[in-house]
């Protein structure tokens, strides 16, 4: 295990195209750090410079307190999983796990010691003489995983190794990746584009966007207080609701209409950002109507489209809920968040909002001032 530190990290290719830009992490000895982000958006390319399969044109990263920038890949004493298992197809399944430990000279003993617990640990025994071409996609990630695991590395390294797996053998590899990091608290950095399964897995999520961290955090953490707009539209299935509003004397108008939200906040035009679970569907009293345009079922969950004070706006309901004729939504006040038009990073509103201005048919919309409607 080792603590990984990347520090001011770039890379440039010719014509100074800036696939990566400035990047800072330091990744605490044992965690599990997830890379996630669009196609592009540097994961990948930030992964291979740790590796040393590509060069760091600025900055430096540490592995252990020792400076790599100009180790050779093997001596970085990493262990890279790929996204194509990279298996020798003429070999055996034992002879895959055991070909980088015997090029490293190490005893037969002990490599036969380290096959034997790898293929224990990962439900390989029955498959050792089996020649890759007659195991399934799953068991093929496992080989490659055993591969990097016999080898003790400080740190691994996965680049998208579900991406080629069913969407269930994902659901059941990732549980058994995050339970084998767990088990054997090695220093691990896993890049992926998939939202779902970087919350899944990550001690601590980094958020990429063009080269760029957009925020580090906590998978929680990141989704529930995104840092920019970019963040709340991309961690969350389904994204977060981001609506064009205005503040006006604490009060906030989405579109011409006045919400009964209120914000302690500057006037000011801002994004206004709402959890589609957080909506709550009411018949009568305060909140906007809401037109439902069409409905997902999703089993566990129905999701709403429609729209809302002109907007498109989703909504997450219980499946087993009865819809009602006439639909207004309202929502906690401590649910909203804001962020900046221009720059789209997160605003924070002071600690007492003021109530919104009212007329005859408007009423500042709260229930012992947690929940307002729209």
């Amino acid at each position: 295990m080792a603590r990984i530190e990347i520090a001011r990290v770039s890379k440039i290719y010719t014509g100074g195209v800036r696939a990566v830009s400035d990047v800072d992490i330091d990744i605490a000895d044992g965690e599990f750090i997830v890379l996630v982000g669009p196609s592009g958006c540097g994961k990948s390319t930030l992964l291979r410079m740790v590796a040393g399969l590509e060069t760091i044109s600025e900055g430096s990263v540490s592995i252990g307190g020792r400076r790599i920038n100009d180790v050779e890949p093997a001596e970085r004493d990493i262990a890279m999983v790929f996204q194509n298992y990279a298996l020798y197809p003429h070999m055996s399944v034992y002879k895959n796990l055991a070909y980088g430990l015997k090029n490293r000279g190490t005893p037969k003993a002990e490599i036969d010691a380290r096959v034997a617990e790898a293929a224990r640990m990962l439900e390989l025994e029955p498959y050792l003489e089996r020649k890759p071409r007659a195991l399934s996609g799953g068991q093929r990630q496992r080989v490659a995983m055993g591969r990097a695991i016999v080898r003790k590395p400080a740190a691994f390294l996965f680049d998208e190794p579900l991406s080629n797996l069913d969407a269930k053998l994902r659901v059941s590899m990732r549980g058994e990746i995050k339970q084998l990091q767990k088990r054997l608290g090695t220093t691990s950095i896993y890049v992926t584009h998939d939202q779902l399964e970087a919350m899944t897995l990550a001690d601590r999520l980094v958020v990429l966007n063009g080269g760029r961290i957009e925020q580090i955090g906590a998978p929680l953490e990141v989704y529930h207080r995104p840092a920019s707009t970019f963040v709340a539209s991309f961690i969350g299935s389904p994204a977060m609701n981001l609506l064009p509003a205005t503040v006006f004397n604490g009060g906030i108008l989405i579109g011409d209409q006045l919400s009964g939200l209120s914000a302690n906040l500057p006037n000011g035009h801002v994004t206004l950002g709402l959890r589609a679970e957080d909506l709550r569907l009411v018949t009568q009293g305060t909140g906007m109507p809401f037109t439902i345009s069409f409905i997902e079922d999703l089993g566990a969950q129905r999701l709403l489209h429609g729209l809302c004070g002109g907007h498109p706006l989703v909504v997450a309901v219980s499946p087993d809920l009865d819809l009602p004729a006439n639909i207004r939504l309202t929502i906690a006040a401590d649910r909203l968040h804001f962020f900046a038009v221009d720059t789209g990073k997160r605003i924070e509103p002071g600690p007492a909002p003021v109530q919104p201005a009212q007329n005859g048919t408007e009423t500042a919309a709260s229930e012992a001032g947690m929940t307002a409607g729209f």
